[in-house]
Order: structure tokens, then sequence, then C-alpha cells
């Protein structure tokens, strides 16, 4: 079923793109003046229902369960722009976070790395979208301010944001990404996404 619904959602995303008045890819220059072309995609994080949703120009597309930062630890509100994504990342204890004092550094896809599969940045070096394992806790706030989410939903959307953010990639190469963990792999986007995390 999951499965069916990734490639019907890859299948008519490019219809929807061409037929939907606004959706329409942008052309646009970049800061040396070269021409760039993008898609009307924005992401937006709901804190007060915990769903991550995804929108072309007005139009919502997609939405998935989140876990949000915890009232100690809450995930900042605001406007962002999704420039940089880190697949297979390694993760590091936050030095001088009292909850990660007995947590031990993590490589890329070794047991135990709570970033799994990709990390979405949007407010960095500190903030991002990322995969967990605890999927249990999807749909309440969980997290220490970053937004987690089912490690196949985050790279869901992390393939969209890929695409539209002019770094598109073919199928082998998230396969690869995704069977040969142990290096992680940075992706600069060519045109920043926006990202809403509002209350």
């Amino acid at each position: 079923m999951q499965r069916n619904r990734k490639l019907i959602l890859w299948a008519i995303a490019p219809v929807i793109l061409a037929a939907v008045p606004g959706t329409a890819w942008l052309v646009g220059r970049d800061s040396t003046g070269a021409t760039t072309t993008r898609a009307n995609l924005r992401l937006v994080a709901d804190l007060s229902d915990s769903r991550l949703k995804m929108y072309e120009a007005d139009t919502l597309v997609w939405q998935y369960p989140i876990s949000p930062g915890t009232s100690r630890y809450p995930t900042p509100t605001g406007q962002y722009s999704i420039r940089k994504l880190v697949w297979n990342p390694r993760w590091t204890p936050p030095p001088g976070a009292a909850w990660a004092r007995k947590e031990s550094a993590k490589g890329p896809g070794e047991p135990g790395n709570p970033m799994k599969v990709v990390k979405i940045f949007f407010h960095e070096p500190d903030y991002y979208i990322h995969g967990t394992g605890w999927t249990n806790k999807l749909g309440e706030p969980a997290s220490h301010g970053c937004i987690r989410m089912d490690p196949e939903h985050v790279a869901e959307v992390a393939r969209f944001v890929m695409e539209h953010g002019g770094q598109p990639r073919e199928e082998n190469w998230f396969w690869r990404i995704l069977h040969f963990r142990s290096e992680e792999k940075p992706i600069y986007l060519k045109n920043p996404i926006p990202f809403t995390v509002k209350s």
C-alpha cells in the first residue's frame, strides 16, 4: 500500500505541475545572473496538529505526521529557506546538552544513529527535519527542537525538495544512497525551498 502510494504520487506529480495554473516551473536568475528554474513548492510545519504539509502553489499535495520539539526544547517558529540536505548523516551529541551526556557519536547508517536516513536543514546549524526510530511518538511533541518524521516519509520529502530545489537525481542514485549507507552525502540546493514553522 505504502509503495503504491509513492508510485502514484511520483507518477502524477509531473502531470499536476503541467496541468494546474500557477504550478509550472518559474524562471529566474541567480546571484551570478544565470538563468535558473524553480517550482512553486513550499513546506509548512504546523505545530498545532503535528503535521508537515507540502504545497504546490496553494494546493496541499501531501501531509505527514511529525514530532516537533517539547515545551522544554521548542521548535523555533518563523519563515525559513531550505538550502541544504545531508543523506546518511552522522550524529554527534550536542556539546553541553544535559540530555545527551550519556550518548556517544554515531556514524552514517550506524545502528542507534537518531538521524536515520536524511536531515533537511531549515535553521542551520541546529534545527532540521530528520528521520527517527521513535515513530510511535509521531503526532506529539517529542524532540529536542528539530522535526522528526518516519524515515520513509522524510526520504520522500527530501526527494521532492531536491527535485524542486534544482538538484534532481535518477532513481539509481537514491537506491545507492539508501543501500550503501556508510558515507554522508551533502546536497546544496540551487533554488532554496520556502519553509514555514507555525504554532
